[in-house]
């Protein structure tokens, strides 16, 4: 699957890195749902499982479910 793309230039505050503005940005995207676990990894340059870990660390679940739907899902 390829991903379109577009360029965008960010002046970023002092202290901020692009590797680190890049991450912060691939997480709240996946977050919020507008991509993948694949493309945020591929926006942050991490492998899928590297991007999963760090995922993690910012308390960000992988899977979207509500309570209800966990329930349905493991059969309770």
């Amino acid at each position: 699957m390829t991903m379109n793309t577009s360029k965008m230039k960010v002046d970023l505050p002092l202290g901020l890195s692009e590797d680190e503005a890049k991450l912060l940005l691939a997480i709240k995207l996946y977050e919020v749902g507008k991509v993948s676990l694949g493309q945020a990894a591929k926006i942050a340059g991490f492998s899928k499982r590297t991007f999963i870990e760090i995922l993690g660390r910012y308390k960000v679940p992988i899977f979207a479910y509500s309570p209800e739907e966990l329930r349905q899902e493991v059969g309770l």
